[in-house]
């Protein structure tokens, strides 16, 4: 019997790091506790903001799921099976255990079965009422019925369909289904299965699914290899209680989800699992869908949702209204759940069909408008944690590229986003630890409760804010009104930490945002800011406390933010007297002539913050406008070789944790962070 851990145990294993304190063995984890005490890729965040290092404990596939000696069996001997020979409206049985009758094969018992031809309008029916594992080998077979699944196992303990080398295989269903009666609602895919399936081998299978799913199973499914394309009117592949795949060559047109998971009533079930592959995914709604936790340790993906994020609802930003909080889109019930306020309409059918008004509410109301919830049209999606261990990835998501209801791990691996709304998004935590992210497009890219970055490259481009903490204002504008989006806990245990890695920000909202604090203790941080007046390259309500690390924020200087002045590390925050052009080289050097820093924004700019450690208390600085660099440049910023031709702006010294800077020389917080601006802890205005 196959052996998998609970879904609970996965967010242990997710949340609870070693030398954890904090960490509790009760399985449910609460928003509110997970944004306080949750430990991201060797972070623990309090509620105070400060940062603890552990080790986090990965969560991989071999941790979901036990693959049986069974699964991966493709042998077969003609003296030990049951052929059958299909030919058009019936087929030939030589041997035991199946029976062919009005078109149908109907397989009885346990045991091998080698199916080759063609069954122009019929089924492959198993109804094994022992309890054995049934193992039927697809050896050059077209299976095509216009009323029903062309493949329906309606009892077994375990079927295996082996893709035999070499051979194509196909099947096909009808637009409709001819059900008993009307209680009757199964089977609803072109393969379907009430049992734990796995399909293995090396050959190729193709599934038209005309009626809704191309291949479910109401228990485990496995998939341990072949080539398998499937076009469906609803979702390509769908495991009720897990979907686990070892390795294949995946290809899924589908209206609605491409790979999906349903079991929402048992926490040990509903989730996926991938160790490799090559998937190629055009879903209607989302790419692939976990009810729980989904798990990818490698594999190439190309994920395209909803038609791309070129059909991304309409936003409008934050453009220094303030602190608003945003609503979920979508949860881990096939994106759609109560208290959701999704209203545009769907890609396909909906799931949950618009209330009717009641009585009571038109006692309160003159008129009440019924409300639909939106198809939601994620790249990855689950509704408990995300853990992505390495994989490359290419996804073009109408909504949010990679979505948690809960936490999200990213250990390793390359990324490349466009997305109509969030590019990386998790309720409670983001945890990036390892490997490339390349979001080109988005709204916000990468948003949670907490955010924690102690590794990896990561190059995020937005409409909105780049980096955020808690939320922002977002609202989508759906049917002629505004919406709320994504809702989070209390801000006030919020925190952005970074501890290592590369974060390059391209924002047309707030650089790094946080509705709670900001804790920097190593990597680099690059900010191309707003240029807007009313957003800053750094936004956050609490503190920013840096202790390491190198900090780079260039935008515009309305609402302007510096560094806290309880840092450990010293900072620059300088405002120049006009806008300075993208491109302008701008260069830090001390009292001997060392560069610090020399870097070009690359767009137009009044603000810029730097901090490093190479900035000494008492130590005496000159900065540089215009001119040109000889050295290497990655993403603005310039390492070794020479600066020339640059006009000193203004020279100064190290007296305070943060020294703010104009053309005449140091001068104080107030007169760069706007109306309203907060001291010397750079809080811009309220």
């Amino acid at each position: 019997m196959d052996k998998y851990i609970t879904g609970s145990k996965v967010g242990i294993l997710l949340l609870c790091a070693l030398l954890m304190s904090a960490c509790s063995t009760n399985s449910t984890t609460t928003q509110s506790e997970a944004a306080g005490t949750a430990a991201a890729s060797g972070t623990t965040i309090t509620q105070n903001g400060a940062a603890t290092g552990v080790q986090l404990a990965s969560v991989k596939l071999s941790d979901l799921v036990t693959f049986d000696e069974d699964d991966s069996n493709t042998s077969w001997t003609a003296d030990q099976s049951t052929d059958i020979a299909l030919a058009g409206t019936s087929a030939v049985v030589d041997g035991t255990g199946a029976e062919s009758k009005d078109g149908s094969v109907t397989i009885t018992a346990a045991g091998t079965y080698v199916l080759s031809g063609k069954l122009s309008d019929g089924q492959i029916v198993v109804n094994n009422q022992d309890e054995g594992t049934v193992h039927f080998i697809l050896n050059g077979v077209n299976i095509t019925n216009s009323d029903s699944a062309a493949i329906d196992i309606k009892e077994a303990g375990k079927v295996i369909i082996t893709l035999e080398d070499g051979t194509e295989n196909s099947v096909s269903d009808g637009a409709t289904y001819v059900y008993a009666d009307e209680t009757t609602d199964e089977p609803s895919a072109a393969i379907f299965s009430k049992a734990d399936l796995t399909i293995n081998g090396t050959g190729k299978l193709s599934v038209s699914a005309n009626y809704n799913d191309g291949i479910t199973s109401k228990g485990d499914l496995k998939i341990m290899g072949g080539t398998i394309e499937i076009k469906a009117a609803d979702d390509g592949i769908v495991g009720k209680d897990l979907v686990a795949m070892q390795d294949g060559n995946i290809s899924i047109t589908a209206e609605g989800d491409g790979i999906k998971s349903t079991n929402d009533t048992e926490t040990d079930k509903g989730f996926i699992g991938i160790a490799a592959g090559t998937f190629d995914i055009k879903a209607g709604n989302d790419g692939i869908q976990a009810e729980t936790t989904l798990v990818i340790d490698g594999g190439t993906y190309t994920v395209v949702t909803g038609g791309g994020s070129e059909n991304g609802e309409v936003k409008t930003g934050d453009q220094g209204a303030g602190m608003g909080m945003r609503g979920d889109r979508g949860q881990g019930t096939g994106g759609q759940a109560p208290g959701t306020s999704e209203t545009s309409t769907p890609a396909t059918k909906p799931e949950i069909m618009p209330e009717t008004p009641t009585q009571e509410a038109s006692t309160t109301s003159t008129t009440t408008t019924a409300e639909s919830e939106t198809a939601s049209t994620k790249g990855l999606k689950a509704g408990g944690d995300i853990s992505i261990n390495n994989g490359t990835f290419t996804i073009d998501s109408a909504d949010d590229a990679v979505h948690s209801n809960s936490n999200i791990a990213l250990t390793d691996g390359e990324l490349q986003i466009q997305s109509g709304d969030d590019g990386i998004h998790a309720d409670a935590l983001v945890a990036i630890s390892g490997g490339k992210i390349d979001i080109t497009k988005s709204y916000e890219g990468i948003e949670g409760a907490n955010i924690a970055i102690s590794g990896g490259e990561a190059n995020v481009v937005s409409s909105d804010d780049g980096v955020n903490v808690a939320g922002g204002n977002d609202e989508a504008t759906v049917g002629g009104g505004p919406q709320e989006q994504d809702q989070f806990s209390d801000a006030a245990a919020n925190v952005l930490t970074i501890s290592g890695g590369t974060l390059t920000v391209d924002a047309t909202g707030d650089g790094l945002d946080s509705n709670g604090s900001i804790v920097m203790s190593g990597g680099t941080v690059i900010v191309n800011g707003p240029t807007n007046g009313g957003n800053g390259s750094l936004d956050y309500d609490g503190s920013f406390d840096q202790s390491g690390g190198t900090l780079i924020a260039a935008g515009s200087s309305g609402m302007a933010q510096a560094t806290s002045d309880t840092s450990g590390q010293h900072a620059v925050s300088m405002t120049f007297p006009q806008t300075q052009k993208a491109g302008t080289v701008v260069q830090l050097k001390d009292s001997e002539g060392n560069a610090i820093l020399t870097f070009a924004p690359s767009k137009d700019y009044q603000s810029l913050v730097i901090s490093s450690p190479d900035l000494k208390d008492g130590g005496s600085y000159t900065l540089y406008s215009g001119g040109t660099s000889s050295g290497s440049e990655a993403n603005g910023l310039y390492t070794d070789g020479e600066y020339t031709g640059g006009a000193k702006v203004v020279s100064f010294e190290i007296t305070s944790s943060v020294t703010w800077l104009n053309e005449s020389g140091v001068t104080t917080a107030n007169t760069n962070s706007g109306p309203g601006g907060g001291g010397g802890g750079g809080k811009r205005r309220p």
